[in-house]
């Protein structure tokens, strides 16, 4: 099954499934590609698909379900880990914004802080009642849903921030990366990095944990390469997976395999990998601008979505997961 749905107006930045619907899929987007202009948060309803062995009917359409406008671009969301309706969006005016999909077109809270484009924002998945974000400004922020203020701010990178991202195995452990092409380790009980690693000879853009392998964190970066890390061992690399023709701009570890990796590039692709083999077992290249949004369905483990700046959602089954 391949589904498409046009955000029409809006460039795709970042996307997420939700973590209580296997049919809900929130879309962070920008007008412009970013650089001027409006945000638009997209919360739609994908249809399932047909029962593997059965004839496959003509796949419905997405449905949007809500829509919240924004006055800057929003780079990234989110899904809450406690409440199935609220969402947390970060914007290039440097607001965080947290949303219910069930209320008014206005946010239920804003954060104004960061100095900066807010590039990154990720739950905590082990105590559930914390959020992280990233920032232009060189700062990562630790915030509570129900504090009007940001409870730490951590500081040690000398460029742009551009993820930040929990351990699925910590309630206190997170991970970031920046343009100083630098990984950092960080504790919340802890103002400075518990551990540094020089990763890329480029900035890195993205990283994020095997969800299967407690110190394994994966990057990507604007030297077109995908490394696996062994937190252990941070002298060097486990390996280095090649094959994108520009930047990688995201990386998303499955939550079904500890082998698989998806990755999306300024190459207008996304691809898969096995981690295991440094295989590249799959590339999706129906999109006809940069692709940087991609995310494995938790519920349906042989659906993936992506997001581009053609203003396309493609939601479909890779052949190397069928």
């Amino acid at each position: 099954m391949f589904l498409k749905h046009r955000t029409s107006g809006y460039n795709g930045y970042a996307l997420q499934w939700s973590p209580f619907f296997e049919h809900k899929l929130a879309v962070a987007t920008a007008s412009n590609f970013g650089l001027v202009g409006n945000g638009r948060l997209h919360i739609l309803n994908v249809p399932p698909s047909g029962a593997a062995g059965l004839p496959t009917p003509p796949p419905a359409p997405i449905v949007v379900e809500r829509v919240f406008d924004t006055q800057d671009g929003l780079f990234d969301v989110c899904w809450s880990e406690i409440n199935e309706n609220q969402l947390v969006t970060a914007s290039g005016d440097g607001s965080v914004k947290l949303w219910d999909t069930t209320l008014s077109d206005f946010p239920i809270q804003s954060w104004q802080e960061h100095q900066r484009e807010v590039f990154s924002v990720n739950w905590n998945l082990v105590r559930k009642d914390t959020f992280i974000t990233a920032s232009w400004d060189n700062t990562i922020k630790l915030w509570s849903q129900n504090s009007p203020a940001s409870l730490q701010t951590f500081k040690s990178h000398s460029h742009c921030v551009y993820s930040a991202m929990w351990s699925p195995h910590s309630p206190t452990l997170f991970a970031s990366c920046s343009g100083d092409h630098t990984v950092k380790l960080w504790d919340t009980n802890s103002p400075m990095p518990v551990q540094t690693i020089l990763a890329h000879g480029n900035e890195v853009l993205s990283l994020d944990w095997n969800k299967y392998q407690d110190h394994t964190v994966v990057t990507g970066s604007v030297d077109h390469t995908i490394k696996v890390w062994d937190l252990r061992r941070p002298d060097r690399e486990l390996n280095c997976l090649r094959g994108h023709e520009y930047a990688v701009r995201r990386v998303k570890c499955s939550p079904h395999s500890g082998a698989l990796v998806a990755s999306t590039s300024y190459d207008m692709t996304m691809r898969i990998w096995d981690i295991t083999t440094s295989d590249m077992i799959e590339i999706h290249d129906s999109h006809t601008e940069f692709v940087l949004g991609v995310d494995f369905n938790l519920y349906r483990d042989r659906q993936i979505a992506t997001c581009a700046w053609d203003e396309n959602i493609h939601v479909f089954e890779p052949r190397c997961l069928m």
